[in-house]
C-alpha cells in the first residue's frame, strides 16, 4: 500500500476561536484532506480550508506530524489565520463555524480529533511527531 499524505489546519481567529467543519461521517473536525499530486502541503492546506469552509487562510505555523502506520497515512498539521472569505458549507461539509476551545472540545465526538486539537494547543510540545501503531485510527 502506498503512503497517503494529508493535511489538517487549525485556523484560529482574532478572538482565539477555532474553525471547525462538520463532516457527514466523522462529525466536527479541523478542515483538511489529501495532498494532490504536484501540490505543496501548504497549498493543499489553503485549498482544503477554502473548499470546506469558504475561508481563505494564510498558513502561519507548522504544528506537527501524525502518522497512522496501519493505514499508511501521514497527516501534516498546520496553523492558519483567515485573511478573507465568508463561512459557507460545501458538498463536503454539513456545517462550519468558529468555536471557543471549550465548545470545540464538547462538539468534537471522535477521541482522535479531540487528541489532535489538544496536541495542536500544547505550545511547549510543538512541533510534535505522533505515531499511531495499534488498531485505533485517526482520520483525515
Amino acid at each position: 500500500m502506498n503512503q497517503k499524505l494529508a493535511v489538517a489546519v487549525m485556523v484560529v481567529n482574532q478572538d482565539h476561536h477555532v474553525l471547525l467543519v462538520k463532516n457527514h461521517r466523522r462529525g466536527w473536525e479541523f478542515p483538511g484532506g489529501f495532498v494532490e499530486a504536484g501540490e505543496s502541503i501548504k497549498d493543499a492546506g489553503i485549498r482544503e480550508v477554502k473548499e470546506e469552509s469558504g475561508i481563505v487562510i494564510e498558513v502561519t505555523n507548522f504544528l506537527g506530524v501524525e502518522q497512522d502506520v496501519k493505514r499508511s497515512t501521514t497527516v501534516i498539521l498546520l496553523k492558519g489565520k483567515a485573511i478573507s472569505g465568508k463561512i459557507s458549507v460545501s458538498n463536503e461539509t454539513q456545517d462550519v463555524g468558529y468555536f471557543t476551545l471549550e465548545e470545540a472540545k464538547n462538539i468534537i465526538k471522535l477521541d482522535n480529533f479531540k487528541d489532535r486539537m489538544a496536541r495542536c494547543l500544547k505550545e511547549t510540545e510543538i512541533p510534535f511527531f505522533y505515531v499511531l501503531k495499534d488498531t485505533g485510527s485517526f482520520y483525515v
